[in-house]
């Protein structure tokens, strides 16, 4: 019998490092239209990351990132002490919270919707109007709810006046500013969002429908136990994606139309940083509020991603 020697450990690294380099040039042309988003996501995703840095310095303009002196968790310490950062922690979690509860299903069910009309015509017409308002910025979108919504001289509160009634602070009461942020937020995206569903919806075997047909089931339940169940794993990873969002509440939108009358309802971290990172100027406490609101949306992200493979399905990682 001969003897064949044992493979080492560095002979195997070798055979597989000529295997990976030959996979990699055999799908050369599938890599290359992958480094442009490799490039997008290093240089302006993982590269400004170094920038944490300054959370945990004394940061100085004149003596930059690495000149300034360590302070450790001291910004920390002063912001979790702050009670306006509390409020504008509050806020952000309730305004995510009503975006999540009332804006996630709707484009869902949008969806479902669409893909019951038969009528071609009228279908991308309606689908060229849910997604117009995507494409509109929230500086125009702003400029065009003060003038839809406005006490004094808006459409929505003359038409009110004009039946008798008492004109409505939309824009200026606390009452009322957030549930119109999250509304005016959710009309400009859902319409947008939908087309994710669409696509998925556009994979389902027609077959399970005429199966279905056949054995009498209704419209509806077809969609309860044939449309949903087939785009069940889309939904949940979209719902995984928005919950590792959930602090972010909207800074364009609420940048926009929000002023110092309803900071109490409508503060959120963003907005909070911008003031004490630019307009103040205390850029190591910016970074470090910054700094807490990603690790937070990091944790419940893990955390929707792992109840969701414990239902059974595959999440995101």
């Amino acid at each position: 019998m001969a003897y064949v020697p044992a493979t080492t450990n560095g002979t195997k690294r070798q055979i597989g490092s000529r295997a990976l380099w030959k996979r990699i040039v055999s799908n050369r042309y599938m890599y290359l239209m992958l480094l442009p988003a490799v490039v997008y996501y290093g240089i302006f995703h993982y590269y400004p990351m170094y920038g944490a840095l300054i959370a945990f310095k004394q940061f100085s303009i004149t003596k930059g990132i690495l000149g300034s002196p360590w302070v450790g968790f001291q910004h920390f310490e002063a912001l979790f002490a702050l009670d306006k950062f509390w409020q504008v922690f509050w806020n952000t979690i309730v305004i995510s919270l009503y975006r999540l509860t009332f804006g996630f299903p709707l484009p869902l069910f949008v969806a479902v919707l669409m893909n019951e009309v038969r009528k071609i015509a009228f279908k991308r017409t309606v689908q060229t109007v849910i997604y117009l308002p995507h494409f509109i910025s929230w500086v125009i979108l702003g400029g065009l709810m003060i003038n839809l919504l406005s006490v004094d001289s808006g459409v929505v509160n003359n038409a009110i006046r004009s039946f008798g009634g008492e004109p409505v602070g939309f824009l200026t009461d606390d009452t009322y500013f957030r549930s119109t942020l999250v509304w005016s937020m959710i009309w400009k995206e859902f319409g947008w969002n939908t087309i994710i569903y669409m696509a998925a919806l556009a994979g389902v075997n027609p077959q399970l429908y005429e199966a279905a047909l056949m054995d009498g089931a209704n419209r509806w339940q077809r969609i309860w136990h044939i449309t949903l169940p087939c785009i069940r794993s889309t939904i949940v990873i979209l719902l995984i994606l928005r919950i590792g969002h959930l602090m972010e509440a909207g800074f364009e939108q609420i940048f926009v139309l929000y002023h110092p009358g309803v900071y109490q309802s409508s503060d959120i971290i963003d907005t909070y940083v911008y003031r004490i990172g630019l307009t103040e100027g205390r850029f190591s406490l910016a970074a470090a509020v910054g700094l807490f609101k990603s690790a937070i949306n990091f944790v419940l992200l893990v955390v929707a991603n792992r109840l969701a493979r414990m239902m059974g399905e595959q999440g995101i990682y």
